[in-house]
């Protein structure tokens, strides 16, 4: 492998085990975060950055994971008012395909290269390097990206220029959106009729109806914990965001209500399954 310098900010439910597999496999890595005690575990074998601009002047690549457009656009105004002459920025965040184009071609302005690249899965694949990577960029920068993009994903797809990594993402985790409150209604039903809620859940895992989706919030379903993963907010947010880029079907008004109100009835810290409470307080 290429023997460049890595740089890594935002450190959070994603990013912390992402960054660390990245250490792991024995790169020189640095990293960032605004809450600096989320960088603790890093100082033995890493270097932690105090800046942004640290960051920069330790980093040939940098990977961005960050929660939202407002985050990624902090992060890198930083970023432009540097210089980053030859440098690869690869943003891994969930963000609007605007926010994502402004970016891509300020950084290109000041002569570095950027890649969109947002990934499918949660914490536990993000933990064991089986993320799904969906790149948008530049084949000469997808290439110089793809040893460390392996190393954090089982399969990385490179669909096309700049913001097709996004458009991606947003389509799948509308799906997403619509699959997990199904899941939620569908338990919710078999409750009703008595039927034991793990058993539900073995019949529709083994059944066609079943999927990776399904079989990871099953554990959640039966213990009744929802303890996040992936935090409804987060899910409200890209379920707008896809409304935003022209998702405008029969699901998408109930979609964004539902998650909107849960969101509002003070459910949006729990995982995204955890919209099953909100719809079994208002729709008994």
């Amino acid at each position: 492998m290429n023997t460049e310098k890595i740089g890594f900010a935002g450190l959070g439910n994603m990013g912390h085990p992402m960054a660390k597999n990245l250490e792991k496999a024995g790169l020189t890595l640095s990293v960032y975060n605004r809450t600096a005690e989320k960088a603790e575990d890093f100082k033995e074998r890493s270097s932690v950055c105090s800046s942004v601009s640290d960051l920069l002047k330790n980093s040939d690549i940098i990977f961005t994971m960050l929660t939202d457009d407002h985050a990624v656009k902090a992060i890198y105004e930083e970023v432009l008012a540097s210089d980053i002459t030859g440098k690869l920025f690869i943003d891994m965040s969930t963000i609007s395909p605007e926010t994502s184009s402004e970016i891509s071609k300020a950084v290109k302005i000041k002569e570095a290269s950027f890649i969109d690249a947002p990934v499918a899965g949660s914490t536990k694949p993000a933990s064991e390097g089986t993320l799904m990577i969906m790149a948008g960029g530049e084949e000469k920068d997808v290439q110089r990206a793809l040893p460390y993009l392996k190393i954090l994903g089982k399969e990385i797809r490179h669909l096309g220029e700049n913001g097709k990594g996004i458009a991606a993402k947003l389509a799948v985790n509308y799906f997403i959106s619509a699959l997990y409150q199904g899941l939620a209604e569908t338990v919710l039903l078999s409750d009703k009729l008595g039927i034991d809620r793990k058993e539900i859940l073995e019949i529709i895992n083994e059944s066609a109806s079943g999927s990776g989706a399904t079989k990871v919030k099953t554990p959640l379903l039966i213990n009744d914990d929802y303890e996040p993963a992936f935090a409804l907010d987060l899910m409200l947010k890209d379920v707008l965001l896809a409304k935003n880029a022209g998702a405008d079907f029969p699901l998408s008004k109930t979609l964004m209500e539902t998650y909107q109100a849960a969101h509002d009835e003070g459910f949006g810290k729990d995982d995204v399954m955890g919209i099953i409470n909100y719809l079994k307080n208002n729709h008994r």
